[in-house]
């Protein structure tokens, strides 16, 4: 939970910075690339866990990944760097995704299964999302086989896990605890 509050001061402090520079889409753009490339790399997402790897050497590697970001977007690879904190890059670029559609007036809908949604499924997803939040909502389909089946709706900071591998992990703990 801690680590969820943290990313989420980290995009307020980025928002804010990029608000007064007038360089909103252009963070946002890099934010959006952010989320993909570490969503489609588990090279990437396991260099930003690993404790072994030096900073510096997560820092050159990012730097070089995102070189064409704006100047904001380094700066905050550095201060996460800096501050030990380089494993909430992906929470902290999808917290600022978040923040910014909402201060737009809108609201993104991340709906994550196994397999691609229909358009006749997004449709209905949209519509559910768009009267629970009473908000203009925008649909982004992530696909995560890891899930096995079902879908993980999360739509700012609320999250409803409807997969598989939560209700397996759930039986497993069950089993485990009345042993």
């Amino acid at each position: 939970m801690s680590n969820s509050r943290a990313a989420l001061r980290y995009a307020k402090a980025i928002l804010s910075i990029a608000v007064d520079s007038k360089s909103v889409d252009a963070v946002e753009t890099d934010m959006r690339s952010i989320v993909g490339t570490v969503s489609e790399s588990k090279e990437l997402r396991d260099l930003l866990e690993s404790p072994v790897v030096q900073s510096n050497v997560k820092k050159n590697a990012l730097l070089a990944i995102f070189s064409d970001s704006h100047s904001i977007t380094e700066g905050v690879i550095s201060n996460l760097i800096t501050n030990k904190r380089i494993s909430l890059l992906n929470e902290v670029a999808l917290k600022y995704i978040i923040l910014n559609e909402q201060l737009k007036g809108k609201d993104v809908a991340y709906v994550t299964t196994a397999v691609p949604l229909t358009a006749d499924l997004e449709k209905k997803v949209l519509d559910k999302v768009t009267k629970l939040t009473g908000k203009q909502v925008t649909v982004e389909n992530k696909i995560d086989t890891s899930i096995v089946g079902g879908f993980v709706l999360r739509v700012g900071d609320l999250q409803y896990d409807a997969s598989i591998a939560n209700k397996l992990s759930n039986l497993q703990r069950e089993f485990t605890s009345s042993l």
